[in-house]
């Protein structure tokens, strides 16, 4: 069973409005509501693709209350922890000419629910794969990634993280199975810009000997690389198609490699499978469908 964890969890609020202004009144020419978050963008897009997983984070309010709704709309299965003060919060993502995002800050989460969480992840074992995805708020403890993986550390699982900065580098002498630095990220936590294939494998072998098993660098519009611990480098490129929206885009990659590698282990099918899943959330209005990135994985890229 894949398990994600979503610490800040959010409704989109996505608005468009094709000549944005500041400082008037805008008329919106579409909006919808769509659950957000990291780990709830994977667990969806797993869902989609027809893989068993369960979402895990807080919710608070009437916001969690709707969130809860939409994603029980989709069939995903989850098991939040109910906070009982503050809100789920909204962010919204405005589209013009181009894409602007306002993320707020959710709720306070006290340390009795992080012992709830806890409670929930101690169960998990090596049959298990636990993703860890997106920023802790600033009421919660930096250390908490670094803290959930020294509490499983014997338990087996496979754990997945994709976060940047200190976040990232705090959990790696844990050895997590797989990490997910987009070429920016990687570089940013060296303090070097990432020009080409050499430096993203130069820089992602370094994160390999800090104890990460497997390094997956999204590429965008390029692809990505995969350094796995079998010792080979594998890449992809992407499909060519129309960018409607990016936001999830990283976030399926990972749960179409995910997909991938839980059917038959295979490397090279689950970086196709993941830059697919990538490409398809990024060429639609919403998640990736099975149906989209069945057609995309048929195509010769």
């Amino acid at each position: 069973m894949i398990y994600t964890v979503t610490f800040s969890p959010s409704l989109d609020y996505v608005v468009t409005v094709p000549e944005f202004e500041t400082g008037r009144v805008n008329r919106a020419t579409q909006d919808k509501i769509l659950p957000g978050g990291k780990g709830i963008n994977v667990s969806i897009v797993l869902t989609n693709l027809e893989v068993e997983n369960k979402a895990i984070g807080f919710v608070s309010g009437f916001t969690g209350k709707v969130l809860k709704t939409l994603l029980r709309e989709k069939g995903i299965n989850s098991d939040f922890i109910t906070l009982d003060r503050g809100l789920t919060r909204i962010n919204v993502k405005l589209r013009g000419e181009t894409e602007t995002e306002i993320n707020c800050q959710g709720p306070r989460v006290d340390d009795q629910y992080i012992g709830e969480l806890y409670e929930k992840l101690d169960y998990l074992d090596s049959d298990d794969y636990l993703v860890l995805a997106g920023s802790i708020p600033d009421t919660m403890p930096k250390s908490l990634y670094m803290e959930i993986l020294h509490r499983l550390k014997d338990n087996g699982l496979k754990v997945i993280v994709d976060a940047t900065g200190d976040l990232l580098l705090n959990v790696l002498p844990y050895k997590p199975f797989l990490i997910k630095p987009n070429n920016i990220e990687l570089g940013a936590l060296f303090g070097v810009e990432i020009k080409d294939r050499e430096d993203i494998i130069t820089y992602g072998k370094k994160l390999m000997e800090k104890g990460a098993r497997n390094v997956l660098v999204s590429r965008s519009a390029e692809g990505a690389i995969l350094l796995a611990e079998d010792g080979n480098i594998y890449e992809s490129t992407a499909p060519q198609g129309d960018v409607v929206n990016s936001v999830g885009a990283g976030d399926s990659m990972l749960a179409g490699f995910l997909a991938g590698y839980i059917a038959d282990g295979d490397y090279a099918k689950a970086l196709k499978m993941g830059v697919c899943a990538g490409s398809a959330s990024a060429f639609s209005e919403e998640l990736a469908t099975k149906r989209e990135v069945d057609a995309l994985l048929a195509t010769d890229f």
